[in-house]
Formats: C-alpha cells, sequence, structure tokens
C-alpha cells in the first residue's frame, strides 16, 4: 500500500463553554481526511492490529455499538479516520491522566471534511493530545514506528503545565457536585467559585476568607508559639538564636535532646532532629540558617509527624508521617539506596500529583547530617541488613484521621483559631494521635496556611478523605450554591433591546445588573464599552465582577458556534427566531435544522428552577419546550395562537398582545400590564432610538423574560412607562 497523505488540521476551535456538541468545553476541530476519505480502516491492511496493539485499552471505548469493545467492532466493519482520531485523543488523554469520555465526529457539507470534538477541561492540553494523536495515526495508517509512551509522557507534561493542581482541582470537583460554577483567573490555582456578588476565590487551599494577618503569623513559627503558648495550648519550649554557639547555649539551656529549624521555612526544609551533641546542634544550625532568616532552637518532643488539616474551625482529616530508611546490602552506596528503596516508590515524585517528595540525598543539609551522625555518607556502602536513617520528618502519608482523640481535635481547632486561619495544617507531634497530648508530652509545633491537600486525597494507607467538599462546604452553606441571576438572550431579532429592556427592569427591581449586549458593556445603567460585547470575553468578564448580582447577556447563533455560551447554566433563557441562517455559512450551518441544534443550547441550559420564554410564533422554538429543565414561558402577538392557547390549557404562562397592552396569562387566568403601544410611540418619537430595532414582538418578549424572573406585573408596567431608548448613555 502506498504512503497515505497526512490528514489536514483544517481549523482548530476551543469551544469554552456549553455548545451544539454538549454542555462542557470541547476541542472542534475540522478535517479535511483528503485521499483517506477512500480508505475506512477495513480497507487498510492490518491498520486495525497495529492501532490496537498500540494502544490496547482502545478495547474499553464503548462508541456508539454501547459496549466494550463497540469501537474495536466498528474499525473491523470500517470507519473513517476522523472517527479513528477522536478514539486515539480521547485515550492519549485518558493515558496523561486527564479521564475523557466525550467526543463525536459527524461529516460536513464537503465531501472528506468532517467536524470533530472531543472533551477538552484544558484548551493546551488538548491541543498537544490531537497534535500527537494526529502523528500517531498517520504513522499507523503508514505502518511507520511510532513511541505511543513518549506521546503520553508529552501530554502528560502539558497536563502538569496547564492544568489545576490536584488539591484546588479536588476542591473544584467538590464544587461541581454541588452545581457550583467556578472559573479559572490565571495560568495557576486561582479560581473563581460562583458568580458576581456571589462568588468565592480559593488559591489551592487558601480562600478569600484566608487572612493576609494570619498567614504572616503562621510563617514565623516563634510569633506562632507565642500565640498559642498564651492560650495554652501545647508546644515545645524553644528560643530563637543568632549564631550556632549560642544554638548550642541555648540546647543546653532546654535540655536535651533538641530541634533546630528555621523559623519561617515550610515543608520541613533545613529541620533537624533529635539533637544530643554539641557538634551536631552547631551543624543544624548552619543547615536551618541557610532556609529561613531566623533560627530556632527547641526540646525535642518524642513521636510521630502528624498533619491534621482543620476548615472552618473543624478537624476534617489526619496523616501520620513515617520515618524513612534504607537496608544496606554490602554492595551499593547510600546514595544508590536512596534510589532503589526510597525514590522508586511511585508515591514520590517532582509534581503535585505525588504525596511524597523525592529526596535529594547528594544535597539535602539535613539529610547528610543525620548521615554524618551515623558516621557515614552519600557514598558510604553500608554492611548488608544495616538500617541507615535517612529522614526522620516530611514523610507525611498515612491516614489516621478516624484515631485522633477529640482533646487532640480541639487543641487542632484552637490553634488554627489563635492564628486565625480559616484553613490550617497544624503539624503535631506525638506518640499517639489516639490519646490526649498533655499526658504522652505532645505538642504543637507549627501551623501552616495554604496546607498541601494530597496527602489526605492519595494517602499511601487508609482511606482518602473528602477535603474538598469540606472546604466547599465552609465557603457556601448548604442551600447557596454561588449563583446570580443569570438571562440570556438568543436569536436575530431585537435580542439587543431585549436585552436592555430586561436590564432596565432588573435595575427597578433592586439589581446591581451587569449587561452584554450588540450596544456594548454596561454595569447598572452606565455604559462602560461601546464596542458590540455579544463575545464571550465580554460576558465573562461580567460574570467575574464581584460589584453585580444580576447578568443579561445576549447571544447569536454565531456566538454560540465560535466560542460557546459564556455560562454554564441560566435562571431564564430566551429564544425570539430561528432567522440568520445565511450569515453561518463558515460553521457549514445551511438549514433550519441545523440552526435548530445550534439555538436549543440556550434552553438546554437552563435551571431547574428557571424558565425558557420562546417564541410561539415560531413552531420549531415551541417544540424546544420539551428540552427544558425548568419552566416554559411562551410569547405572541396573537392570543388565538395554537400553540399558546395549548400551553395556557395545561397552566403554563403566556404573555400577548391585547388592547396595545402585554396581558400575563397564569392558564386561564389573566393579569393586563404594560402599555406596549405607548413604549412604542416613546420609540418612534426619539432620534437617537434608530438602532433599537423595536417592534410589538420585542417588547413581549422582554415583558415575558421579566416575569420569567418574577417580576411583579406592575413594576414590570411602571419599567416600560420609564424606559428611555437614547442609546447615548
Amino acid at each position: 500500500m502506498s504512503k497515505k497523505e497526512d490528514i489536514k488540521l483544517l481549523r482548530i476551535n476551543y469551544l469554552r463553554g456549553p455548545n451544539m456538541w454538549t454542555y462542557r468545553p470541547v476541542l472542534e476541530v475540522w478535517l479535511d481526511l483528503g485521499e483517506l476519505e477512500d480508505w475506512p480502516t477495513h480497507l487498510l491492511d492490518g491498520f486495525t492490529d497495529r492501532i490496537t496493539k498500540a494502544m490496547p485499552a482502545l478495547i474499553e471505548h464503548h462508541c456508539g455499538v454501547g459496549e466494550r469493545g463497540g469501537f474495536l467492532q466498528r474499525l473491523v466493519e470500517g470507519t473513517w479516520c476522523g472517527h479513528v482520531l477522536e478514539h486515539i485523543v480521547i485515550e492519549l488523554l485518558n493515558l496523561a491522566g486527564m479521564p475523557t469520555g466525550f467526543g463525536q465526529t459527524r461529516s460536513t457539507s464537503q465531501r472528506g471534511v468532517y467536524r470533530m470534538v472531543f472533551r477538552a477541561r484544558d484548551e493546551q492540553v488538548a491541543r498537544s493530545a490531537l497534535a500527537e494523536g494526529h502523528a500517531l495515526l498517520m504513522a499507523t495508517i503508514n505502518d511507520e514506528p511510532f513511541d505511543v509512551n513518549a506521546a503520553v509522557a508529552r501530554v502528560r507534561d502539558k497536563l502538569d503545565d496547564c492544568y489545576l493542581g490536584p488539591s484546588t482541582a479536588a476542591i473544584v470537583a467538590a464544587a461541581t457536585d454541588r452545581r457550583i460554577p467556578h472559573i479559572r483567573l490565571n495560568d495557576g490555582n486561582l479560581v473563581q467559585l460562583g458568580h458576581g456578588a456571589r462568588q468565592r476565590r480559593i488559591w489551592t487551599a487558601e480562600t478569600d476568607m484566608t487572612s493576609a494577618i494570619a498567614e504572616g503569623i503562621a510563617g514565623d513559627k516563634d510569633l506562632t508559639k507565642t500565640l498559642l503558648k498564651a492560650c495554652g495550648v501545647p508546644v515545645p519550649e524553644g528560643v530563637a538564636v543568632k549564631n550556632a554557639e549560642a544554638a548550642w547555649e541555648a540546647a543546653e539551656d532546654l535540655g536535651l535532646p533538641v530541634v533546630v529549624k528555621p523559623s519561617d521555612g515550610n515543608h520541613g526544609r533545613g529541620v533537624t532532629l533529635d539533637l544530643k551533641t554539641r557538634v551536631d546542634v552547631m551543624a543544624a544550625f548552619e543547615v536551618a540558617e541557610r532556609h529561613g532568616s531566623e533560627v530556632l532552637v527547641e526540646r525535642y518532643i518524642r513521636g510521630n509527624e502528624h498533619r491534621l488539616l482543620v476548615v472552618g474551625g473543624q478537624l476534617v482529616a489526619a496523616a501520620r508521617g513515617e520515618v524513612a530508611y534504607v537496608i544496606g546490602d554490602g554492595k551499593s552506596t547510600v546514595l544508590e539506596l536512596v534510589e532503589l528503596q526510597i525514590n522508586s516508590d511511585p508515591r514520590r515524585g517532582l509534581t503535585e500529583e505525588h504525596p511524597l517528595n523525592r529526596l535529594n540525598a547528594d544535597s539535602d543539609g539535613v539529610i547528610l547530617l543525620d548521615l554524618e551522625r551515623q558516621g557515614l555518607s552519600i557514598a558510604s556502602v553500608p554492611e548488608a541488613g544495616r538500617q541507615v536513617l535517612i529522614q526522620r520528618n516530611g514523610n507525611v502519608s498515612i491516614d489516621c484521621t478516624a484515631e485522633v482523640h477529640p482533646d487532640v481535635a480541639h487543641a487542632v481547632s484552637l490553634a488554627a483559631r489563635v492564628i486565625g486561619l480559616d484553613i490550617a495544617g497544624v503539624d503535631v507531634v506525638a506518640e499517639n494521635i489516639g490519646r490526649p497530648l498533655a499526658e504522652q508530652g505532645g505538642a504543637i509545633v507549627e501551623v501552616n496556611a495554604g496546607p498541601g491537600l494530597l496527602m489526605h486525597l492519595k494517602p499511601a494507607e487508609g482511606m482518602p478523605q473528602p477535603v474538598g467538599k469540606a472546604i466547599i462546604d465552609h465557603l457556601f452553606a448548604e442551600d447557596e450554591n454561588g449563583r446570580i441571576p443569570i438571562v440570556g438572550v438568543a436569536g436575530s431579532r431585537g435580542t439587543h433591546t431585549i436585552s436592555r429592556l430586561v436590564a432596565w427592569l432588573l435595575h427597578l427591581n433592586g439589581r446591581h445588573v451587569g449587561l452584554a449586549c450588540r450596544n456594548g458593556l454596561f454595569l447598572g445603567t452606565r455604559r462602560v464599552e461601546r464596542k458590540s460585547s455579544v463575545r464571550w470575553d465580554a460576558a465573562h468578564r461580567l460574570l467575574m465582577n464581584r460589584g453585580v448580582d444580576a447578568v443579561v447577556i445576549e447571544n447569536s447563533a454565531a456566538s454560540i458556534l465560535r466560542d460557546g455560551l459564556s455560562y454554564d447554566r441560566c435562571l431564564v433563557g430566551l429564544i425570539t427566531d430561528m432567522d440568520g441562517i445565511e450569515g453561518l455559512a463558515e460553521f457549514d450551518v445551511m438549514n433550519q435544522d441545523q440552526l435548530y441544534k445550534v439555538l436549543r443550547t440556550q434552553v438546554d441550559v437552563v435551571l431547574g428552577d428557571g424558565a425558557a420564554v420562546l417564541n410561539a410564533a415560531e413552531p420549531l422554538l415551541v417544540e424546544m419546550s420539551d428540552l427544558c429543565d425548568g419552566e416554559v414561558v411562551l410569547y405572541a402577538l396573537n392570543a388565538d395562537l395554537p400553540a399558546l392557547v395549548e400551553h395556557r390549557a395545561q397552566g403554563g404562562r403566556a404573555v400577548f398582545l391585547q388592547g396595545g397592552a402585554a396581558v400575563l396569562a397564569h392558564g386561564q387566568s389573566e393579569t393586563v400590564g404594560a402599555n406596549v403601544d405607548a413604549l412604542l410611540r416613546r420609540f418612534a418619537a426619539a432620534e437617537s432610538a434608530g438602532e433599537a430595532e423595536i417592534d410589538a414582538a420585542t417588547v413581549l418578549g422582554a415583558v415575558a423574560t421579566a416575569w420569567a424572573l418574577n417580576i411583579s406585573p406592575e413594576l414590570i408596567s411602571a419599567g416600560l412607562d420609564t424606559f428611555v431608548p437614547d442609546l447615548a448613555a
């Protein structure tokens, strides 16, 4: 078989919000198969065997068959290479540690050109997986070598660079479980939970409730000890020293053995334990001095190291440490033994995915000092069977949450409150965490702001703890979800005018409103940006604004196709019409059935306690009623439309025009509301209102939307009477 030309990637587009494919962000790729359009998989000699050998886990892909092995069945029967690329990319993401289950590949109106999409939590990771998958597919088609493991490693590296760390990801996952939306605010781990005025922010395990003063106190170990001791929290006696000689004098005063550590270090760096001689104390001072601005000498507390996590004043998780040893074999050096017996542990690594750090035995001053105290160096070859101490602390990875004594839980909760931290990692040294500290001479040795969560999420032994959920429950009350009312307005007829009218009515209802529409970006009644804001980024800015507690966002079919919606769910979603197909050819949307799939996105995202507002004069829009999780409110000029009459007969809400006024009907009950004709006359008389594109149907759409927001008919009437069409604001 002759070598096949590469599949061309014509367009790659990241849909950042709900879209015509799914509720979640996806990478959409336009593919030109070229000559491979005539070569489905069953015609490519040996291809199925080669791809399944390269990626054995493809057998787990159900595909459209709906059962294990379904995709392999499609390969044998014959499927096109765009579909194969979809599954290869999904499997690469799975292997790299970003599980992905959603993908679709659909033909376009142009022969050989397909649209392929797959779930993409991060755009850069998705692009990396696409590039690797494309290369793997073409190599397999042409029977050329390809290193799958190296490709997975490259995708994993991109994941490590770009995606949320495991601690932040656990908190975000807990938020998602409670249907709290989130927005990533930077390339790191700063995340907004919720929208607008109801948002909270986290940065790993710090929150916007974490006091900067408390964080500063926690970073000063001597000050921390002073405050804890004053409140009766057991802490080891200690003193700050200026030089090595003073360290030995302090050790003598406190009584041996002692601990020497930096006052503002972290992660156990520079901490040397169980020091009993002048030489060791003075050497430990030199090590500690390199890791902090000041050095502390403390009484040594016997026992195991523990990390207890306190959230909102409550103990939520605890983990115990273990001492790291190697056993001599009479042949290997200490450094080689560390690599073989400690660093080979899959729990150890350099990324946040690893609960334990790799040990740098050749450069860690504390390790080198402990080896020296045992009469060894990293180049020494311990005799067979000899146990060599490598590291005394920093190996906390054994869950012991269920063992913690209530007195200990109370002590660490008090410690967090004394320092002022809403989330704290409290380090406790005790021989038995199941007994009160006082009766065993245990003590709290540190209180840490922004503690890592991985030891609790992925303990080496014991059960993982739901620490992400604990943090979310701390930030949001049980009946809170961080959401503000969001109104999405989609279609092409007068949608910007509807958006402005609805924003005005929300303003009169006491809301601080953000508005993104064709006329610009508005905060309250002030226009802050004049260019069109029917864009994902403009709308997103409103959702990030702490000053707004309601948002109205105009969406076009093109903006949905280009970026997806800027929000995951909305309280009210309005669709005015099924026009505008002529401007969507670049997206291969050529008929109303295709447009329907795009615009239905606005209805798909309506919350269960919200409403879809639909123009009853458009039969395809009425069909969307069944897609809505919430209520449906119909509007039309004509009260006698069959769809509107049937909807009312079933007890639904509807708005129609009668005698120049809007009538708000709930079932057979009717309330005469806003004077629509008066508003239209006022717009007609206003020279600056030409861009408003207003008519009676537009006004009814706004009235129906306001009513769906439970704004009273009286306030809706007053709002229409006072709405000013002047757009020069």
